[in-house]
């Protein structure tokens, strides 16, 4: 099926911005473990072959580095942070996108220099600096704290993000129970939206597993212009062990 360059592009921008919201997992809300995770992609009415890959491992020196990809047609995204944990706190140490394929390309690169109190980096060729505050993350980072806090039966969640070359606010909130259904199974899932100004048109809904860490399981994301894409887990493993929800019933 062949596809216009603008359908294209609209459609990797929606799957890439996904990557903000892909997740990882924890063995307890003090200590991170290793995970990896791939997830499929769907645009609603419409055949779509893309996937996201997310990885979390753990460095010789204690740091840990968090990666995400995201494949769609001819374009390609890369995300990486590097990262640490300080009395529980996640403090990001450096943080770099990547996007390919696509007219002009973009790249963005953070650097958090907790001893100095700064950030700086580059975005859109510009150079910037930030002063840092306290529990201060980026774009991937974030989503750490985010499952740590649905861990720690937290409802309504609010953290200080740098996006591009200024600090911004995410908020999110449960909305409440659901069970999804996934090519590994079923899950018990909490529901959680992101929260924005009351006139957006844009809405963001996640599932998170309850009986893996909070693992996230599905993503739907409905554009400004209507259109519906769905993110659902192919595969997992946390800390070695391969995520598997229950056996699928049929009514």
């Amino acid at each position: 099926m062949h596809q216009s360059p603008a359908f294209s592009r609209r459609l990797t921008r929606s799957l890439l911005g996904l990557a903000l919201t892909l997740s990882t997992s924890f063995a307890c809300a003090a200590q991170l473990v290793p995970f990896s995770a791939s997830y499929a992609a769907d645009m609603k009415r419409i055949p779509v072959n893309g996937e996201a890959l997310h990885h979390l491992e753990a460095n010789p020196d204690g740091t840990w580095n968090l990666s995400f990809t995201a494949s769609m047609f001819v374009a390609k995204l890369v995300e990486q942070s590097t990262l640490r944990q300080v009395d529980g706190v996640i403090q990001p140490l450096s943080y770099h996108y990547e996007r390919k394929g696509l007219g002009s390309g973009k790249e963005i690169l953070q650097r958090f220099d907790w001893d100095n109190g700064v950030v700086n980096g580059t975005y859109k060729d510009e150079a910037f600096e930030l002063p840092t505050e306290p529990n201060l993350l980026d774009k991937t980072t974030f989503q750490l704290a985010l499952q740590q806090d649905l861990m720690a039966g937290k409802q309504d969640m609010h953290y200080r993000v740098v996006d591009g070359d200024e600090v911004e606010d995410y908020h999110f909130r449960v909305v409440g129970d659901d069970r999804v259904t996934t090519r590994v199974g079923q899950f018990d899932a909490v529901e959680v939206e992101r929260v924005r100004e009351p006139d957006a048109k844009r809405e963001t809904t996640l599932w998170f597993a309850k009986d893996w860490n909070y693992l996230l399981v599905r993503l739907k994301q409905i554009e400004t212009d209507g259109q519906q894409y769905q993110i659902m887990l192919k595969e997992a493993t946390v800390d070695g062990q391969n995520v598997v929800g229950t056996p699928i019933q049929s009514d």
